[in-house]
């Protein structure tokens, strides 16, 4: 896991090398202060003269500045380090995430996603400031102070044996009994996160049905159980903090109390006053560097979830990557489909899709049918490779999708998926998500094509019309036809429109579809449509039932031979016939 993640440190590698050596010249500094000012206390107590003390002012002054140079020093190089440590971390995940493939991310929930990116983050980012900067700074503040307290004071300073174990041994229990608590709420966090993902969404559902209060008691109910536990884990870490200051304050105490009888039965012989204001000094440092070491413990404690749950988004390995040697240039739009057989797990217990054989030509216009759940969008993702088959395989252009360059695939294969999605960004934006290089003609011409120019004049900027995120500000027709000139504007060898005209009114269906035999004749067309208007006019039709492929035919053929196709066809006719009386 360490090495994992000090592999994103990467180019911030000096700053983060270079703060633990200024915070170690900073607390020689710091500890070399006391040893000073207990000699000039020996020195005024024996009746020196004033050039005595203003030497040893002088050398506390340039101490001092000193300390604080290195000091300010090493706060600027750690806030490099671990805010480009955070960004390096952000980059990788996000950049590691664009190559998952669809069954990559199904591992993942999105709001989990968006927790590592943030909260994971932060977590790891606080813990490894404190981990280059107050994590040297702590022991190695104790262990100086230990020394000169030793030095100084000799057997007054026994007392730090006794009080470090005890304190060592509470932290270690503090931590075995807040780790698991930590590790179950930063999964309590992703529902939560999911929980208002999903709200915020569905905003227009929850607000039609009235619900609300049913919405804010849920989230309620989430926050409320992610509280509980965040709660109980402080409880637990609080325990650590009265527990230090018991046994360094008990050790001051002791301190002051025994290495006052021993000055004054001595007379200073066997411990004198500077001695023992430089041991009350060590003994405050070694107070700080004790609470520094518990802080670090805590977060630490905390980030270590953080950690693993970003190590195994890091170490996700997508299952689809491009092939050595891989084919870069996807000859025509025929694809094949041989003993084709597709489930989305291992673990899945039944086939998505079982023993499929297709063969399409090159500018085939082909209808996709079949009832909710009979696999047709499983069928065509896997075209482009979103997914890999389990059994068989499937060729575009006559070879194997799986030794194509996957960019090269994808960008000859154009899929309108079933969702729409539109990112915010003007009009121009969207469509050049297509093409980056699309000219303003090439736009015009797409949009034509995908009858998106009925509406876009409309809007007062027309091109350059801002789209919300999600494309909340266009209707749905609006949105799948922006999609499909955004498609369209590859210039694909296979155009794939899943369900994609289905908020779109049936003259506009129909016109897209002439518009793409006329203009597009090269390309091939796979169209999955609840209607049957929508797939009527193809040159040939696939009808699907529950992962199989029932027939395939023209709209005639199956008329007479497909029950199936036959009921659908019938079924919509008569609540079409209905409509019109």
């Amino acid at each position: 896991m360490i090495k994992q993640l000090a592999r994103s440190i990467r180019e911030y590698k000096k700053p983060a090398i270079l703060t633990p050596l200024l915070v170690t010249v900073e607390v020689i500094l710091e500890c070399i202060i006391p040893f000073i000012i207990a000699n000039l206390v020996n020195e005024m107590q024996a009746g020196c003269d004033i050039s005595v003390i203003v030497n040893y002012g002088i050398q506390l002054v340039v101490m001092a500045v000193l300390s604080l140079i290195f000091g300010v020093a090493a706060g600027n190089t750690c806030a490099t380090a671990s805010t480009g440590f955070a960004r390096n971390l952000r980059h990788d995940m996000f950049y590691r995430i664009q190559d998952y493939s669809f069954e990559n991310i199904d591992k993942f929930s999105v709001s989990s996603l968006v927790t590592r990116m943030t909260t994971d983050v932060v977590n790891l980012q606080m813990s490894f400031m404190m981990i280059i900067r107050v994590a040297i700074r702590g022991p190695l503040m104790l262990i100086f102070s230990f020394i000169m307290g030793f030095a100084m004071g000799g057997r007054l300073a026994m007392i730090f044996l006794v009080t470090i174990p005890l304190l060592s041994i509470g932290l270690i229990l503090v931590i075995r009994k807040a780790t698991p608590i930590f590790r179950r709420v930063f999964r309590k966090y992703d529902a939560l996160n999911d929980s208002v993902q999903e709200n915020v969404q569905a905003m227009r559902v929850v607000k039609s049905y009235v619900r609300e209060g049913y919405e804010k008691k849920k989230f309620a109910a989430a926050a409320e159980d992610v509280c509980k536990d965040f709660t109980l884990a402080e409880r637990i870490m609080a325990v650590n903090n009265p527990l230090m200051q018991i046994c360094v304050y008990a050790g001051m105490v002791f301190v002051l109390s025994f290495g006052s009888y021993m000055v004054i039965t001595s007379r200073g012989a066997e411990i004198a006053v500077g001695q023992m204001s430089s041991i009350l000094t060590y003994s405050f440092q070694i107070l700080m560097s004790l609470m520094t070491v518990s802080m670090v413990f805590v977060m630490i404690t905390m980030s270590i979830e953080s950690a693993e749950r970003i190590v195994e988004v890091l170490s996700e390995k997508s299952h689809l990557v491009s092939p050595e040697n891989a084919i870069t240039e996807v000859k025509d739009g025929s694809i094949d489909f041989e003993n084709v057989s597709f489930k989305y797990s291992e673990k899945a217990e039944r086939m998505a899709l079982t023993n499929v054989n297709v063969h399409i030509r090159s500018g085939e216009v082909i209808g996709i049918l079949g009832g909710t759940g009979s696999s047709k969008s499983t069928l065509v993702q896997l075209i482009p490779r979103l997914y890999d088959v389990t059994e068989g395989c499937v060729k575009v252009g006559g070879e194997d999708v799986r030794k194509y360059d996957l960019d090269s695939l994808r960008n000859n294969v154009a899929v309108v998926l079933q969702k729409n999605v539109l990112f915010s960004g003007t009009i121009k934006d969207n469509l050049r998500w297509g093409n980056p290089n699309a000219t303003d003609d090439e736009m015009l011409e797409a949009c034509k094509l995908a009858q998106a120019d009925e509406f876009i004049p409309q809007f007062p900027d027309k091109y350059d019309t801002w789209i919300e995120q999600g494309g909340a500000n266009v209707s749905g027709g609006q949105k799948q036809r922006l999609c499909i000139a955004r498609a369209l504007l590859k210039n694909p060898k296979v155009l794939i429109l899943d369900d994609s005209t289905s908020a779109v009114d049936t003259r506009t269906d129909a016109l897209i579809r002439e518009g793409f035999r006329k203009f597009i004749p090269e390309t091939t067309k796979i169209i999955i449509a609840q209607r049957v208007a929508s797939v009527q006019d193809a040159d040939r039709i696939i009808v699907m039932d529950g992962g199989r492929i029932s027939a395939i035919g023209t709209h005639e053929e199956l008329l007479k031979n497909n029950e199936i196709y036959k009921e659908i066809y019938t079924t919509q006719n008569k609540a079409g016939d209905q409509d019109g009386e």
